[in-house]
Order: structure tokens, then sequence, then C-alpha cells
């Protein structure tokens, strides 16, 4: 089974062909092709390549499937004693994307 490693967003996320993915929030509409050139590390089931930084000539591509918002977390800030208590929430946003194609390069 092929899989890669892309950067994307400032994270690092293994690819797969078929899978779907959630990463930080992306610029496109649904449908959208994508296209990563940042491929760290590459592997077609035998062998495994790794670049250094980045494979040279190695892309992952794939589709925008949806965009949305994740699970809420609050955030609780207080100080004892000074009657001083603020609750906040927080949604971050995410980009899902399936993943077509893996090419090695």
């Amino acid at each position: 089974m092929s899989y890669a490693i892309i950067k994307t967003g400032g994270k690092q996320f293994r690819a797969e062909p078929g899978k779907t993915l959630r990463v930080p929030t992306m610029l496109g509409d649904a449908g959208t092709k994508i296209e990563f050139n940042e491929v760290l590390l590459g592997s077609d089931g035998s062998a495994a390549k790794v670049g250094v930084p980045h494979l040279k000539g190695a892309k992952v591509t794939g589709e925008i499937v949806k965009h949305g918002l994740g699970e809420k977390i609050v955030v609780f800030k207080f100080r004892r004693r000074k009657n001083y208590a603020k609750k906040q929430g927080h949604r971050q946003g995410f980009t899902e994307i399936r993943i077509n194609d893996i090419k090695l390069g």
C-alpha cells in the first residue's frame, strides 16, 4: 500500500489514496482539485523514500470535499479571590480533502 507524509498548514499528515484528511483551512470551493508538493516521505509498499527536506518531483493530488468547523473547546480563565472570570469558546476551521493519487517522482 502506498502512502506519503505531506506538510500543509504547518502540520504533517499521512496521505493514502482514497482516504480523507482534515487539514487546516485552505482556499478553494468544494470539488476543487488541489496539489501538495511538500512531500517529506513516500512509500510504494516495498521501499520508502525520504526527502531532505522534500522529495524531488513528488506530489500528492486530491480534491476538496468540504469546509467546516471542528468541535468546540472552552477557554476558562479566572483569578481566585479577585472577582475575575472569563469564559470563551473556540471552534477551529478545517478543510476536508480526499486524496486521489500519489506520485513519488
